[in-house]
């Protein structure tokens, strides 16, 4: 009897590693359709994995989200230094060809008239009635803003500020309507010729510049830059590009239209220029007589 039991055992365990044989070959093999066990298996195990992923995934996109974001503010940053090492950079280039040793002995000062220390700000308010005339940023008196600084961004000049208050500023731009708006401009491409950026023709979208000594010879393309003799602007800032010359009303001097270099109708980050050279009482300057008489500024 014993026996008997001894070798039933055996013959189970013969029973049962065939059927384990045949049920594993019966997985290995190329089929088209999964048998019932196994996609009751492979159902169960998808959901399980679908309920651990799903968070998993989750949890994941906001750490990418976070880092993203973290990425895009240090390369902001960056991009903020490069605009002002930009624009301190064109403004030395547009000038540089211009100083020479006996411009050096006739201003015989350590500063010149393009030195100006930028200050970063951003547009945070336009009227929509004055659109094309008037901004105002972020920046303000406890920044160091005061009536009269230049505005440019890092494609060219844009405007003064003519209003502060403790956190922000209005800047008047180029583009203004204001008849009494001056800003004393050369064209440096060979010989100097001066002029005075008068008015904005809003049909050409062009600046106009006066008050060209008929005797000298301005062409198509020139470059147009701020002259840094008015006491506002410093030297060397690019305004635009001459489109057309002709003569005034009165024949005596010649006009051209300037293209400006930066677009007043998009602006978001903005200069605002400091001068470092001061006058004897202390305020921006390097005004001549001519200057006060006709200079950069609203005419008052």
């Amino acid at each position: 009897m014993p026996q008997f039991f001894s070798n039933k055992r055996l013959i189970l365990l013969l029973v049962g590693m065939i059927f384990l044989v045949a049920l594993i070959s019966f997985s290995l093999r190329d089929r088209n359709h999964a048998s019932l066990p196994e996609q009751l298996i492979k159902d169960v195990v998808g959901f399980g994995q679908s309920m651990f992923s799903k968070p998993t995934q989750y949890i994941t996109g906001v750490f990418d989200n976070v880092e993203s974001l973290l990425n895009t503010y240090d390369e902001n940053k960056r991009l903020k230094v490069r605009l002002e090492d930009y624009v301190t950079l064109q403004a030395s280039v547009n000038d540089l060809r211009l100083e020479n040793d006996e411009l050096r002995k006739i201003v015989d000062k350590e500063e010149n008239l393009r030195a100006y220390n930028p200050i970063q700000s951003t547009v945070i308010a336009r009227n929509p009635d004055q659109w094309e005339e008037k901004i105002i940023v972020d920046k303000g008196e406890i920044h160091g803003v005061m009536e009269n600084m230049a505005v440019m961004t890092a494609q060219g000049l844009i405007g003064k500020v003519i209003l502060t208050t403790p956190y922000t500023s209005t800047v008047e731009l180029l583009s203004t309507q204001n008849p009494n708006y001056r800003v004393s401009a050369v064209i440096a491409e060979g010989e100097e010729v001066f002029g005075l950026i008068e008015g904005y023709d809003e049909k050409r979208k062009e600046l106009i510049l006066k008050r060209i000594d008929s005797e000298y010879e301005v062409k198509v393309g020139q470059k147009v830059t701020t002259s840094g003799l008015g006491g506002i602007f410093p030297k060397g800032i690019l305004i635009g590009e001459v489109t057309e010359i002709t003569t005034d009303d009165y024949g005596l001097t010649k006009l051209a239209y300037v293209k400006p270099a930066a677009s007043f109708s998009i602006l978001d980050h903005v200069i605002i220029s400091k001068r470092t050279i001061t006058n004897v009482d202390g305020t921006d300057g390097g005004n001549t007589g001519a200057d006060l008489l006709e200079g950069e500024g609203d005419g008052s």
